[in-house]
C-alpha cells in the first residue's frame, strides 16, 4: 500500500485524457493502491487515437505482441499487426479489467491548469466551468491528437465534401467518386490502398516522398491462440525477438550503420519490383536521408499508386476550385471528394490548454522555444505536474507502450512520494543538463537532417527520444529525490533528508517517504515480478 500523511488523505490525481497514455498510468496507480484517480476526457469514449483514426485500412506498424501492456498479453490478436478495431477492443478490455475505465468521466474538456502556491495543488479547469482540486496533475494528452488540416483559399467555394483522416466521414460514399488524398503519410499509405478499388479516380498529392518498407504481416490462425494461451512462454519468446529487433531499426536513426544500408536496399528493390513506370518511380524516390521523416511500412502502398485510374502529382495544392484542386505548377485537378491526410500539431505539447505554474508563469511562455521537459516528464516551476508521452518520447521505431510503461512506473513513485505529502519540483539545472544532452545527441541523429513533423519552425526535434527504449526504462527506473526541489502541499518547511544525495524531503508526520521499489524494465522490455504476465504490437 501507498503511505499516507497523517490525516489520511490520499493524493488526489487527475489524469487528461483516456487513450493509451492515460489508462495505461490510471491502470499503475490502482495497482499501487491509489484510489482517488480521476481521468477527464473530452470525447464521448475512451481510446485516443485509435478511437479516432477509423479510415480505411487503419492500423498498426508495430507487431501486436509488442504493441500491448507487458502486464496484459493478449493470445487472441488476429494479425501480426492489428488494425483500429481490434486495438481499441484491446484498449477498451484491459482498462476494464484494470478498473482504469471505472476512473474516466468523458465529455470533459479541459481548458486549463493553475497552480497555488500557497495550497500546493492544482486547479483544473473544464469548459463547463466545473474546478476541480488536484494534488497531482498528469497531463496525457498525447503529440497525435490535434489534426492539421492547411488552410487552403477556396475553401468555402468547393462543391464537394472534404475532411481529414482522423475525422474521417462515414456518411460519404467513395464509390464511383473522383477522390483526392492530400498527403503520403503514415495515414495516407493506409488510406490509399484501403479506397483504390472503390473510386472512380484517385489523385495523391505528394509533398515528399517517403521511404516504405515491407510489412511483414499475417493472419493469425486458431493453432495460433491455442498455443499462447497453452505455453505463455511462446508469446513471451515474440515479444522478445519483436522488441530486440525494433531496438536495431531505433538503433538505425543515430548510427549511420550496416542494417539502414540494408533497409535502403530493400526499399529500393521493392519499389523497383512494384512500381513499372520509371517516371513514377523516379518520383517516388525520397528527397531525404533514410529515416529523417517517419519511414512507412505497407506492401501494397506502391501497387496502389501504380493502378491506371490512380495519379501521384507532386506539386503543392494552392486553392481549392469549385470542382477541385488546383497546383502549384497551374493544373487544375477535378474531384468530388478531398480527404487531408496533413498530419497532427505534433509539437504544440498541451496545446491549447493553459497551464500557469508557481508565480503565475505561463508553460507557453516557458516552451516558447520549443518543449522540454526533464525525462519528458516534469518541467521546472510545475510541481507535481507529470506529462505521459511528452517531448522527446516518441520512437522512431518500435512500441511507444514500452515508453509509456516507464513513465507510469516512474509517476507511480512521485505520487508514492506526494502520498507522503510532498511537492515535487524538478530543478531547473537537472532539467537543463538533461534537456543539452538529449538535444546534443538529437543533433547527431537523421531528424536534425530535414523538415518534418518531428522539429518546431526553428529546427528544435522536440518529439523523439534519441536513444534505446530499453536506456529509457533505465533511466526512469527510480526516481531520485536528488533532481528536485521537494516542498510540502501544507507549506511545511522541509525537515527530513530523504536522500542520502541531501534532497530535503518533507513528510506532515516528519518521516521519510516509503513506496514500493520500482519495477525495472528487463532487456526485452517486460517487467519482471508477479506483476509482469508473459507478454504477448502498432
Amino acid at each position: 500500500m501507498a503511505s499516507l500523511p497523517r490525516d489520511g488523505r490520499p493524493p488526489r490525481v487527475v489524469v487528461i485524457g483516456a487513450g493509451f497514455g492515460g489508462l495505461g498510468v490510471t491502470a499503475e496507480l490502482l495497482r499501487a493502491g491509489f484510489s482517488d484517480v480521476t481521468v477527464l476526457e473530452r470525447a464521448d469514449a475512451v481510446g485516443g487515437v485509435w478511437r479516432d483514426n477509423t479510415y480505411p485500412g487503419a492500423a498498426c506498424d508495430v507487431p501486436s505482441p509488442l504493441y500491448s501492456w507487458s502486464w496484459a498479453p493478449n493470445p487472441d490478436w488476429g494479425r501480426r499487426y492489428s488494425g483500429q478495431a481490434e486495438i481499441l477492443a484491446y484498449l477498451e478490455r484491459t482498462a476494464a479489467e484494470s478498473g482504469a475505465l471505472a476512473r474516466v468521466r468523458t465529455g470533459v474538456e479541459v481548458t486549463g491548469l493553475a497552480y497555488d502556491d500557497a495550497a500546493g495543488a492544482w486547479t483544473v479547469r473544464t469548459a463547463a466551468g466545473e474546478e476541480i482540486a488536484a494534488d497531482v496533475v498528469v497531463p496525457a494528452l498525447g503529440q497525435l491528437s490535434r489534426p492539421v488540416e492547411p488552410a487552403v483559399p477556396g475553401h468555402e467555394d468547393f462543391a464537394g465534401r472534404a475532411f481529414h483522416s482522423a475525422r474521417w466521414d462515414h456518411t460519404v460514399d467513395l464509390r464511383g467518386k473522383r477522390v483526392a488524398v492530400v498527403g503520403t503519410g503514415a495515414s495516407a499509405i493506409q488510406v490509399v490502398p484501403g479506397i483504390v478499388d472503390d473510386v472512380a479516380a484517385l489523385t495523391v498529392f505528394q509533398r515528399s516522398a517517403p521511404y516504405v518498407l515491407p510489412k511483414p504481416d499475417r493472419a493469425y490462425t486458431r493453432i495460433h491462440g491455442r498455443v499462447y494461451r497453452r505455453f505463455p512462454a511462446a508469446q513471451d519468446a515474440g515479444r522478445r525477438l519483436a522488441f530486440w529487433i525494433t531496438e536495431r531499426f531505433n538503433a538505425t536513426f543515430t548510427n549511420d550503420g550496416p542494417l539502414r544500408k540494408l533497409l535502403i536496399g530493400v526499399w529500393r528493390l521493392r519499389l523497383r519490383r512494384q512500381v513499372r513506370d520509371p517516371g513514377l518511380r523516379q518520383r517516388l524516390v525520397p528527397p531525404d536521408p533514410f529515416g529523417c521523416k517517419r519511414v512507412l511500412f505497407s506492401n501494397d502502398w506502391y501497387p496502389a499508386l501504380d493502378r491506371d485510374h490512380v495519379d501521384l502529382v507532386a506539386s503543392p495544392v494552392t486553392s481549392f476550385e469549385p470542382d477541385g484542386l488546383r497546383t502549384e505548377d497551374g493544373r487544375r485537378h477535378p474531384v468530388d471528394v478531398v480527404v487531408w491526410c496533413t498530419g497532427f500539431a505534433a509539437t504544440e505539447f498541451l496545446a491549447p490548454l493553459e497551464v500557469l505554474g508557481t508565480g503565475g508563469r505561463d508553460l507557453r511562455e516557458t516552451w516558447a522555444d520549443g518543449a522540454h521537459a526533464h525525462l519528458g516528464i516534469t518541467v521546472p516551476g510545475f510541481p507535481n505536474l507529470f506529462l505521459v508521452y511528452g517531448p522527446n518520447t516518441n520512437l522512431g521505431g518500435s512500441s511507444i507502450l514500452g515508453m509509456i510503461e516507464a513513465q507510469a512506473r516512474y509517476l507511480r513513485q512521485a505520487v508514492q512520494r506526494v502520498a507522503a505529502g510532498a511537492v515535487l519540483d524538478v530543478r531547473p539545472e537537472v532539467a537543463a543538463r538533461y534537456d543539452a544532452e538529449v538535444q546534443g545527441r538529437l543533433r547527431d541523429s537523421v531528424w536534425s537532417g530535414c523538415a518534418s513533423w518531428y522539429r518546431t519552425d526553428g529546427g528544435r526535434v522536440v518529439t523523439n527520444w534519441p536513444g534505446l527504449v530499453r536506456e529509457y526504462a533505465e533511466r526512469t527506473a527510480v526516481l531520485d529525490p536528488a533532481d528536485f526541489r521537494i516542498g510540502h502541499r501544507d507549506g511545511v518547511p522541509a525537515a527530513h533528508t530523504g536522500s542520502t544525495r541531501g534532497s530535503q524531503v518533507t513528510h506532515r508526520d516528519g518521516s521519510q517517504p516509503r513506496g514500493h521499489e520500482p519495477a525495472h524494465e528487463s532487456r526485452d522490455g517486460r517487467r519482471p515480478g508477479p506483476a509482469a504476465r508473459p507478454p504477448a504490437s502498432g
